[in-house]
């Protein structure tokens, strides 16, 4: 490394620095970064876009007595770098590692948690109003991009703030991008202004037609001067009640630093909130990612001189493509279905629809509630929404899934892609939730494939019903199980033995099934597929319960709340009583890291679910007997 940022230790360390050598400083920051994430993987694009803006924050604000929240927490690593954690970055994203997201736990300059977009603007506010209360001078300033504009969110915290009269700075990293090309008015609003092509024909339309008569042509250019405040975002936001500065090139520290400056002086003079607009390029400075910001948004391991590759070997097939898949075939047999997605056209798998059937793919970008009631609004006449949403997001628009879906009884599909743990992105990702929140709500059905091929046809089965479904399913690939050609589902709340034992039965939900079953071998225990945590198929149950000693109920989810307190709840009204031994995610948020190693961590692989079994129900386990059925 060289010397520059190797005497890196904290902002101070940069705030000592001379002008002239934070550009310098910015390039060997730029260069470690694409190093070190190529080593462990992580969000690049992003990151890369944001080095000479996280330089110019910390060199001119005093962190972390000014409080940086920065939204959306995945452009952060050179914050982290420049914070006290260059020499951590080797475990980012890993167990035990440093988090791949701004965490208040790791850090003091981490002042909020944004792996969730749009929040930045809101948490910034509340500081600076309590830094006003205390009768503190320090300021605050939220730094908002990677599309997190689009989401209500946002909008709601620029109307409080503009009238809430506190030491706060919003800045707009415009890079035109958010992680799928951005979608929505406000993005081609800002996309029209920085081509500078309306201004532009503006003014000289006016000259040429005025050439002629001096006076008029003198007007002319005094209008060129008020021009540009008519068609700037200025219009917007100083609506709101912010002075707006810019657009500046978010690359230039040249710009930046002076600009910073002045508005750190005009915070000072308690001059109202100030917004700044930035423009920055995803991928700057490695030409690979500039091209192509998208496969770059979160690689794993790469060699930067060669770029991302193929692997050697086919990959499984994950279950976000079996739905992309699913999408498509299910859209080319009914003209009712609509795909909608809130700004994960590739997480969740939809590019493919998006390219066959374009007039009925809708990315409402990140608009989670949008997204629902807009779902719904489509169900009402007529058409079949397929909601393609993160098991995660989906809690962002909670009220509009009760009032706006379930109440009104609408058939709206809920691809829940990354339910259960989701390995590097941690607990702010991982879906552990879902299972508890949907089905305490009136009308809603949940569906818990436990391979690939139960994944496509319980999609089919959701699809069919007049109500709304969730179907949920996990992050990367699963048994390898072949899907079936055709469009065919299964019958709706119904699940199936899979293993007949005997003393003990283990009813597995999703894809937990698959060690479960190897437990069954193990115990001579009995293994259920129950497929669906709401309704649950109580005559399996009842059967289950009346030829059993003693349950246990397996899934990827919340514990509390979750399909295992279903079946205790389904056999107290029933009128069983027999011991329930409930294995699935615990009371606690689960840390990033593999997927694999978190799962036993937790107890939750089939290692883990024998050695529970073992410790509670010794004294039923019988000799091992064959499978059948």
């Amino acid at each position: 490394m060289s010397s520059l940022l190797s005497s890196i230790e904290s902002p101070a360390d940069v705030r000592r620095l001379s002008r002239a050598q934070l550009p310098p400083l910015a390039e060997e920051l730029r260069s470690f970064l694409l190093q070190s994430v190529a080593r462990t993987g992580g969000h690049l694009s992003s990151n890369l876009g944001t080095v000479e803006l996280t330089v110019a924050l910390h060199y001119v604000f005093n962190t972390p007595e000014d409080r940086l929240v920065w939204d959306v927490g995945h452009q952060t690593y050179p914050h982290k770098i420049l914070t006290g954690r260059r020499d951590r970055m080797d475990t980012l994203r890993q167990l035990g590692g440093i988090s791949g997201f701004p965490r208040r736990e790791e850090s003091e300059y981490d002042t909020f948690g944004t792996a969730h977009s749009s929040t930045s603007i809101s948490a910034a506010l509340g500081m600076a109003m309590a830094a006003k209360i205390q009768g503190d001078s320090r300021k605050s300033v939220a730094i908002i991009g990677d599309g997190a504009m689009t989401a209500g969110m946002a909008f709601e915290a620029l109307n409080n703030a503009g009238v809430a009269d506190g030491r706060l700075l919003v800045v707009l990293n415009d890079n035109d991008m958010s992680i799928s090309p951005p979608v929505g008015a406000l993005n081609r609003y800002l996309a029209q202004l920085m081509s500078g092509q309306f201004y532009a024909a503006a003014k000289n339309v006016g000259k040429q037609v005025l050439k002629g008569a001096p006076p008029l042509f003198e007007l002319a250019k005094r209008f060129e001067e008020h021009a540009k405040g008519m068609v700037v975002p200025a219009t917007l936001f100083e609506k709101f009640g912010f002075n707006y500065i810019g657009p500046i090139d978010g690359h230039d520290l040249g710009s930046l630093i002076p600009t910073l400056e002045n508005i750190r002086h005009l915070l000072d003079t308690d001059s109202g909130p100030q917004f700044l607009h930035v423009v920055t390029k995803k991928g700057q400075g490695y030409k690979l990612a500039e091209a192509d910001p998208v496969a770059y948004h979160g690689p794993g391991t790469f060699d930067p001189a060669v770029g991302l590759t193929k692997p050697a070997k086919p990959p499984k097939t994950t279950f976000t493509q079996v739905f992309g898949k699913w999408l498509c075939d299910m859209a080319e047999a009914d003209a009712r279905l609509v795909g909608i997605t809130p700004a994960m056209r590739e997480g969740s798998g939809m590019v493919e629809f998006e390219r066959r059937f374009p007039a009925r793919y809708f990315d409402v970008g990140i608009a989670e509630q949008h997204a629902v009631t807009f779902a719904a609004g489509l169900a009402c006449e007529g058409m079949k929404p397929v909601v393609a949403i993160y098991s995660t997001f989906l809690q962002r628009a909670y009220d509009q899934l009760i009032h706006d879906v379930a109440l009104q009884n609408l058939p709206v599909v809920f691809a829940l892609d990354r339910a259960g743990l989701v390995g590097a992105d941690g607990a702010t990702h991982a879906g552990a939730y879902d299972i508890a929140y949907l089905r305490c709500v009136p009308n809603m059905a949940v569906a818990c494939p436990a391979d690939e091929a139960e994944c496509r046809q319980l999609l089919s089965t959701a699809f069919a019903q007049n109500q709304p479904v969730a179907v949920r399913y996990p992050r990367g690939a699963g048994a390898g199980v072949a899907q079936p050609a055709g469009l065919e589902g299964l019958p709706f709340g119904r699940g199936e033995w899979r293993r007949k034992g005997h003393g003990i039965a283990i009813l597995a939900f999703g894809t937990l099934l698959y060690p479960a079953l190897g437990v069954g071998e193990k115990l001579g225990a009995s293994v259920a597929n129950m497929r669906w945590a709401k309704p649950l198929d109580l005559e399996l149950l009842r059967e289950l319960a009346a030829t059993h000693d003693a349950l246990v109920t397996v899934e990827e989810g919340s514990v509390m709340g979750g399909a295992g307190a279903a079946v205790m709840e389904a056999l107290h009204a029933e009128g069983f009583e027999l011991p329930v031994l409930q294995l699935g995610l615990p009371d606690v948020f689960t840390e990033h890291g593999d997927p694999g190693r978190l799962l036993a961590g937790l107890g939750l692989d089939e290692a883990g679910i024998e050695r529970a079994i073992r410790e509670r129900f010794s004294s039923l386990l019988s000799p091992v007997v064959k499978a059948v059925g």
